[in-house]
């Protein structure tokens, strides 16, 4: 049976948990523990959040968790939030209204390149594309203090994606399928860094002109084009396909 709540914060759900299960399906979870979260545009500052303790893969519509900014359930739930996946979700929630979804990974590619000093490498079209909106932040130990909140939105601005050292890959969006679409390139980014230096030749890397001329082509070709236009409703038919059940 479906849950009761408004149309808008049922699609919401739906696009969710189908977020969740695609992240399971490239295998990019990490058991339960890591997050991703949704803001519902009608509410002050509610957002949704997974179930600690259930598999990315088996998150449904109904079982997501509506909390608050404080942390408390808004909504019964059999499940409790992961305080750390709390901290750092609702850092970001709080400093950017234009944010609906925040997107948060433990990959290993992410966290390989996450590891080394230089960060990401301009050697891709897929880090071309990524690198003018990547940020960076300090690895500060688990992310359960408040006071980490006021530096991951500082480092984060206003930009899309956010490397956290020695941790893993975030990434945020006007809608889950932004989100999704900036963690699909920043990840894939990672895989081609990691897969060039294990080759061991000599790496050849994009020229700035160039990369600053990407990023302008790609704000002018996706001007005025939200990523679920294109990319969203084929996720959701091969999701249909291999893993469906997640609008339940």
């Amino acid at each position: 049976m479906r849950l009761a709540c408004s149309e808008v914060e049922w699609q919401l759900r739906c696009d969710l948990a189908a977020c969740y299960r695609l992240i399971a399906l490239h295998g990019w979870d990490d058991l339960v523990f890591t997050h991703i979260s949704a803001r519902i545009p009608e509410t002050d500052h509610h957002f949704l959040i997974n179930p600690y303790g259930m598999m990315f893969e088996e998150i449904t519509a109904s079982s997501l968790v509506k909390v608050d900014m404080a942390g408390q359930a808004v909504t019964p739930s059999a499940y409790p939030v992961n305080p750390a996946g709390f901290v750092i979700h609702s850092a970001i929630h709080a400093a950017r209204d234009d944010v609906i979804c925040v997107l948060h990974t433990h990959s290993t590619a992410g966290v390989a390149v996450a590891a080394q000093a230089q960060g990401l490498l301009p050697i891709s079209q897929q880090a071309s594309v990524v690198l003018a909106g990547l940020a960076y932040h300090d690895y500060e130990g688990l992310a359960v203090r408040d006071d980490e909140k006021k530096r991951l939105q500082a480092n984060l601005g206003s930009k899309q994606a956010l490397m956290l050292r020695n941790h893993g890959l975030l990434t945020v969006g006007t809608s889950i399928a932004a989100a999704y679409l900036a963690m699909f390139t920043l990840e894939r980014a990672c895989q081609i860094q990691l897969a060039a230096q294990a080759g061991g030749a000599e790496l050849l890397t994009i020229r700035r002109h160039i990369l600053e001329g990407t990023a302008q082509a790609v704000s002018k070709a996706t001007a005025g084009m939200d990523a679920s236009v294109l990319v969203w409703p084929a996720l959701l038919r091969r999701l249909n396909r291999l893993n469906p059940g997640y609008d339940q």
